[in-house]
């Protein structure tokens, strides 16, 4: 079982910069991928970025640019740092960790943080 708890959220201005954290508890697999997703009021949940166990990152088209995502693997911990805040960006941000098994796959997801951007 894993646990997640997120960080971070908050009100900022458009322009401005928050940093999101997850901190995982928990059975984490050596092969695993941690990211971040969001889902803003009336919209389907979204992926926003990505981050393997071995390094590799994947944003969503929206995010590229703006935002960073990366992990300590000693704390099992991921961050999203957000850079040029847009209202677009405005929504619940959910933590997410995926165990790679060999004939599996399972998730694990936080409560969420709250992001809300002002024009």
């Amino acid at each position: 079982q894993v646990q997640l708890v997120e960080s971070g959220g908050g009100l900022v201005q458009a322009g401005g910069s928050l940093r999101l954290s997850c901190a995982a508890h928990g059975s984490i697999f050596k092969n695993n991928a941690m990211g971040w997703y969001r889902q803003a009021p009336e919209k389907q949940r979204e992926l926003v970025a990505t981050i393997t166990s071995g390094g590799s990152t994947s944003y969503e088209n929206s995010a590229k640019g703006r935002f960073t995502i990366s992990r300590d693997n000693a704390r099992n911990t991921v961050y999203l740092q957000m850079n040029s805040l847009k209202p677009e960006d405005t929504a619940v941000y959910y933590c997410k960790v995926q165990n790679r098994f060999p004939n599996s796959i399972v998730d694990y997801w936080g409560s969420g943080t709250r992001v809300t951007v002002s024009s």
